[in-house]
Order: structure tokens, then sequence, then C-alpha cells
């Protein structure tokens, strides 16, 4: 995001505030609100977040208003229609899509990660008959970390890229 331009907030006469504008790569410009309580002992009020958005993203740009949502720029319908969960994957982990000799590689890799530990079944085992699938998915995806922790270090880059690559074929549909 960049900034070029502020907002001024008035309260009364002694309370002013200048809000940096951001302008981001899709949707409407935001005014950055986290000096606002330092600079005026107020904080925003925005009920259902409607009118703020929660992070920085790369990756996803949603407007539910308007019915969209974007993986680094793809409309969701067209990933969906179009592409394979392997290639939605290496999308969204290096911020393109691959050429075809890319995507055999990728998917090489993955394939060797498709076992999963015997003992993640006592975990599936764990929850009700009638559980909402997205929750198991949630359950078990962050439980998949503990089979992976002694091996990764969060400060390398490749470990970073093999986790998810570890992970994701355990959550193929």
């Amino acid at each position: 995001m960049t900034t070029e331009r502020s907002m001024k907030l008035s309260g009364d006469s002694q309370t002013t505030c200048d809000l940096p504008v951001l302008t981001g790569t899709t949707g409407p410009d935001v005014i950055d609100i986290q000096e606002l309580y330092k600079n005026t002992g107020m904080f925003s009020y925005d009920p259902g977040f409607t009118s703020t958005a929660s992070c920085c993203s790369k990756i996803t740009y949603i407007d539910g208003e308007a019915g969209i949502l974007l993986y680094r720029g793809y409309p969701i319908e067209q990933l969906a229609e179009k592409c394979t969960f392997l290639e939605v994957c290496y999308l969204l982990l290096n911020g393109e899509l691959a050429n075809e000799d890319e995507q055999k590689s990728f998917d090489d890799k993955i394939t060797i990660h498709t076992m999963v530990h015997d003992q993640l079944n006592n975990f599936f085992k764990g929850f009700r008959r009638d559980a909402h699938p997205m929750a198991i998915m949630v359950g078990v995806v962050g439980a998949l970390s503990a089979f992976y922790h002694d091996a990764m270090d969060i400060k390398s880059k490749d470990d970073a890229t093999w986790s998810p690559s570890a992970c994701s074929p355990k959550c193929r549909p």
C-alpha cells in the first residue's frame, strides 16, 4: 500500500489528527487509523467491521457487498472452474500460476507428502459424527503442525515453503 495523502479528523477545537490515506492494488482507498488512539485518546466504532480492513493482503481481496472474492487477483469462480486444487495451492504460495514444468515439479513435491500419520485417525475419532466438515478440517489442519514441529525452523524461508507443501496434500479434496 502506498500513502500520498492524509485526512484531517477534527473533534473539538483542541483535538485534531492527520490520518494517512493508503492506496491498495484493488478496492477503495483506506484511512490508516492505527495512530488514532495515541493521538486523540479515542477509538473508532464500526459494528461488524463493515467499513474496516483487518489487514493488508497480497493474497486475498474480499468485497462482500459486491460479491467479489479474489485470490492473487483471480476471481474465485475462475479458479474453481479452471484450476486444480494443486494449481491454486501453487498460486497462493508463489503469487502466480505455474507454467507446466513448475506445476509438475510442485505436484511431485506434494505427492511425496500425501501419507497421513496414523495417529491422526484418533483425532478424527474425537469429532462427533454430525460435526460440520469445516470445523473438522480446521481442527485437523491445526493438529498437523504437531507432527512437523521438530523439523521446522520458523525463520527459514525453505521451511516456510516446505510446511504448506507437507500439509496441503492432507487437505486435498
